[in-house]
């Protein structure tokens, strides 16, 4: 569980330091064809980070930051939610379809992965 949550801490890590390098001309490689201004691209990118900060203090000790997982799995279904009902109702953008993927996945293995942890007697699981 530890290791997963850090993964998941470098992801989106990842995710937001690239919306904040990445030129908004070159999202059009990403599917967002018009995208104009940085403030939202930006943001966005500030706001994982912030999360990415949640996660891995929540890796660093699961028991003593119990709601930070829960609140890990919330954000990972809220954005599920988001993603695909924005690529549903909004705009097909494959990229937003794609994390909308990634974090159904992420959310599901970290539930799964939380429910064994509680289960084993709060042993180390992955």
């Amino acid at each position: 569980m530890t290791i997963f949550l850090y993964l998941i801490a470098m992801h989106s890590l990842l995710v937001g330091i690239a919306l904040i390098i990445i030129p908004a001309d070159n999202l059009g490689y990403f599917g967002f064809e018009d995208y104009q201004g940085n403030f939202f691209k930006v943001q966005g990118g500030v706001f994982h980070i912030v999360l990415s900060l949640v996660y891995a203090i929540a890796a660093k000790n699961i028991d003593k930051h119990q709601i930070l997982v829960v609140l890990t799995i919330a954000a990972k279904f809220i954005a599920t939610f988001f993603l695909f009902s924005f690529y549903v109702i909004i705009e097909q953008v494959w990229v937003v379809g794609v994390s909308g993927a990634g974090d159904m996945i992420m959310g599901i293995l970290v539930w799964y992965l939380w429910r064994l942890y509680n289960r084993s007697g709060r042993k180390s699981v992955c």
